[in-house]
């Protein structure tokens, strides 16, 4: 399975949140709602989670091995790298989120 398109708008806010992917693979699945994230140790790229009613939060689609995590993280931080254009947060509710990630 490989990543055929990558499309990425760069989010400028307070927050860890850094920007908002969309991939395709095989030029046919999409998978929305990746983010890029300012860790601890760097950008990484989180994969589309939803928070759980005990406020943690969980992965709804994610790769189950380390090539096809590597694959993913390679084509969109080589598209961010790209990418210039910066649009401003609408709001703060992904401020959260991105912060309760920045640790995985």
């Amino acid at each position: 399975m490989k990543v055929t398109d990558v499309r990425l708008r760069k989010i400028q806010t307070d927050g860890r949140m850094k920007a908002l992917v969309s991939i395709t693979l095989d030029e046919s699945f999409v998978i929305h709602d990746l983010r890029v994230i300012e860790g601890n140790s760097g950008l990484f790229v989180a994969m589309p989670s939803k928070r759980t009613p005990d406020g943690e939060f969980r992965d709804i689609a994610h790769p189950i091995n380390s090539e096809m995590r590597q694959e993913i993280q390679d084509a969109v931080m080589k598209v961010y790298e790209e990418t210039d254009e910066v649009i401003p947060a609408q709001n703060d509710e992904n401020k959260d989120e991105s912060e309760s990630n920045a640790e995985a």
